[in-house]
């Protein structure tokens, strides 16, 4: 378990973190900065707090067997490397054995996942694994597509570039005619 945000100690750090960079957030020049620590604290916490959920299932009692697919799930995370946020969309996939899920519970554990300092790749795989693991489908695909500040506003500033990253288990990935329609359905009017 995670120990307690501790907002003031936050506030404290992002403070000094300013003034090691030159910026005083307490001048009486720059005025609209004096809350800037608590703001950035409050945003950081924000980002880097997972929500807990339960993760639903349901007997498949109608014997569905095709595959279910969310498309364009939101994805907010913070890269590990530079602690910059990375945005896009996932598209999450299974094909369903004795189970079911509630489809709300998609896009939460999509979201509880990416609310750490992450890699989209490793974000990537743990979707992946924790609805194999908790839904024990006969397949599972997530494709992520994300564009990371750390990429686009420092570094080589590649203004729009994405990056797709993907995980299939199961039947999607042995069987080639379901990875190829996963992979047409989860990129179809990609954006």
């Amino acid at each position: 378990m995670l120990p307690a945000v501790d907002l003031p100690a936050a506030e404290h750090a992002g403070r000094l973190f300013l003034r090691a960079l030159g910026i005083d957030p307490d001048s009486s020049e720059t005025p609209d900065l004096a809350r800037t620590p608590r703001r950035f604290a409050a945003a950081y916490a924000e980002l880097l707090s997972p929500q807990p959920f339960d993760f639903t299932t349901f007997a498949n009692s109608e014997g569905y067997d095709e595959m279910v697919v969310v498309r364009d799930i939101p994805v907010r995370s913070v890269c590990e490397h530079h602690l910059l946020p990375f945005t896009g969309v996932a598209h999450v996939a299974y094909l369903p054995a004795a189970r079911v899920v509630g489809l709300s519970k998609i896009p939460r554990m999509v979201d509880h996942h990416a609310r750490r300092p992450q890699t989209q790749e490793r974000l990537t795989v743990q979707v992946a694994d924790a609805l194999d693991l908790h839904l024990e489908p006969r397949g599972v695909g997530v494709v992520i597509e994300a564009t990371h500040s750390c990429m686009t506003l420092r570094g080589a500033r590649a203004g729009d570039v994405a990056t797709m990253t993907s995980a299939v288990r199961g039947s999607i990935r042995d069987d080639a005619r379901t990875r190829a329609e996963f992979f047409a359905l989860a990129t179809a009017h990609a954006r």
